[in-house]
């Protein structure tokens, strides 16, 4: 009878421990990237995705199909500019994102405003906030998303196979020596992305020197003598920029003495791709890296 009693207490130890187990396994938090912890503890049927890159990042995880509304720059992948507009990056119609019941919303910290968030949280949605600076940032971002998700095997296999891609791209590096670049993000007045950018990264990883590295802000204003007394191998420009380069030379005249001007080293490329922090940064530095190999 003692022996029976005393594997009956042991059968209902281990099955406690088990139960322990699996509560502490669904009971978890995540800190977003406001330093604020967030328990997700409901199913996740329905998202409202405020950013571009939020968007990009959500389909990459396979869950595009939940996003029920995003805004009226979410424009990749194709699917995403079909889905219901809740406002653009500086304005968000939350008596729409209320209408559409999202289980939780997505959020970034420089694209959306304090007051947005304080009211969405007022009206009591779920919001987490992520605010990816560069690529560790992404990988949080995405890793966030997968726990909160239960995607979790999709965004390792997603990060193994970017930071391959990553690890090739630098093996290049040897053979782009000394290779210096000026990203213009406007042109009039001349911005351009300063060391702590996340397209200063895609720059250092595709091979290349910001002539703006020295730059704390992240997006400098430089004088035309400056960049002239700097003398950049490489100019890169948006696509979408109104200045084509006969248009910036008449501009700026004493840029016919550039490196990159003489050697026909200026290329435009795509402003979503180099714009966005999200899952094609790789895609990015990638395309880069091949333009200046070529070049």
């Amino acid at each position: 009878m003692i022996k029976y009693k005393i594997l009956l207490f042991l059968v209902l130890l281990l099955i406690g421990c088990n139960q322990s187990e699996e509560t502490n396994k669904n009971q978890f938090s995540i800190t977003d990237d406001l330093g604020k912890s967030f328990e997700p503890n409901i199913k996740i049927n329905k998202i409202v995705s405020l950013a571009p890159n939020l968007t990009e990042l959500l389909f990459s995880l396979n869950v595009g199909n939940k996003i029920v509304g995003n805004t009226k720059y979410c424009n990749f992948p194709e699917e995403s500019k079909n889905i219901e507009k809740v406002g653009d990056l500086l304005t968000v119609d939350a008596e729409k994102i209320i209408s559409l019941q999202p289980d939780i919303v997505f959020i970034t910290v420089e694209g959306n405003s304090k007051f947005d968030y304080n009211k969405l949280k007022q009206l009591g949605l779920k919001v987490f906030v992520s605010n990816p600076r560069n690529y560790k940032g992404i990988k949080k971002t995405l890793s966030d998303m997968s726990k909160i998700l239960g995607k979790e095997k999709v965004a390792d296999s997603l990060i193994n196979n970017w930071d391959l891609r990553i690890e090739k791209v630098k093996k290049t590096h040897n053979i782009i020596i000394s290779q210096t670049v000026l990203f213009l993000v406007s042109t009039n007045p001349i911005f351009t992305v300063g060391k702590n950018s996340f397209m200063n990264e895609i720059l250092s990883f595709a091979g290349l020197k910001n002539i703006a590295a020295d730059k704390d802000i992240n997006y400098p204003l430089l004088n035309r003598e400056e960049i002239v007394k700097r003398d950049p191998d490489y100019i890169l420009l948006y696509e979408t920029n109104t200045n084509k380069i006969d248009e910036l030379l008449k501009n700026y005249p004493e840029w016919n003495t550039l490196r990159a001007v003489i050697n026909n080293r200026i290329f435009y490329v795509n402003a979503d791709l180099f714009s966005r922090p999200g899952p094609r940064f790789v895609d990015a530095v990638e395309n880069l890296n091949k333009l200046v190999l070529e070049n």
